[in-house]
């Protein structure tokens, strides 16, 4: 079962930092699971909540921010005494590191919310720059989102992210959109969908397993993949 770091090792280290992101591949994760939006002049930054308080030093909405003014602030809110110093990274800084590494990449846009108008163009074309077509999975619980990014990059793999409900025919679904993944919430998901998935060709990444009982399920359920804060823990389970 591939082991992707939410956020990267986010359990231990501020999520959707480079920091974490390095641990994560430190860990022996098989990927990173991270966040994308955009600033005020058009920068794809790596960030998961729309607003800056719950994790930086700011305040308001990523998108009414520049990128100079975004790299001022901490980005380690929750951690800043064991972890001064954390910058809110760009897609473009990630990039040009994790083509050093055979990580694959699971980009969440976020776009449900907010919608960037050309974000998906954005990242396609980061994503060409440092030909990493081949180790990037494109998901959104903003499903038109994925579906774009499946025109632009028809090569890379793409998921259904859905939280709140087990999608109904899951399967047939994410089959019928042409993408190869179902990205469900663990605590919702059921056997039932999963071979429904299987059905029809469809492999599923959970979010986000932190619990090892829940893991061990995931296993016996054949599950494809997991998301979890604790990469390094879930690792040697996976061996």
């Amino acid at each position: 079962m591939k082991i992707f770091a939410h956020r990267g090792y986010s359990g231990k280290y501020p999520e959707n930092t480079m920091l974490a992101f390095k641990k994560a591949y430190e860990s022996g994760a098989y990927g990173i699971e991270l966040d994308v939006q955009e600033t005020l002049d058009g920068e794809i930054v790596i960030i998961h909540d729309e607003t800056l308080d719950r994790t930086t030093t700011g305040s308001g909405y990523v998108k009414d921010h520049t990128l100079s003014e975004l790299l001022q602030l901490e980005a380690s809110a929750a951690m800043h005494e064991e972890y001064p110093g954390m910058r809110i990274p760009t897609l473009k800084e990630y990039c040009e590191w994790v083509s050093t590494t055979p990580l694959v990449t699971n980009i969440e846009l976020k776009t449900s919310i907010i919608y960037y108008k050309n974000i998906e163009e954005k990242v396609a074309e980061m994503i060409k720059e440092y030909g990493l077509e081949d180790r990037v999975i494109f998901s959104s619980f903003n499903h038109l989102s994925v579906v774009k990014m499946k025109q632009l990059l028809p090569e890379c793999p793409a998921g259904a992210l859905v939280e709140l409900i087990d999608l109904a025919n899951a399967g047939p679904y994410c089959k019928n959109l042409g993408f190869e993944y179902y990205h469900p919430d663990v605590d919702l998901l059921s056997k039932e969908t999963v071979e429904n998935c299987k059905e029809n060709g469809i492999s599923i990444n959970v979010w986000t397993v932190n619990d090892i009982k829940v893991f061990n399920k995931m296993q016996e359920w054949n599950i494809d993949g997991v998301i979890t804060n604790y990469p390094l823990e879930f690792v040697k389970l996976s061996k």
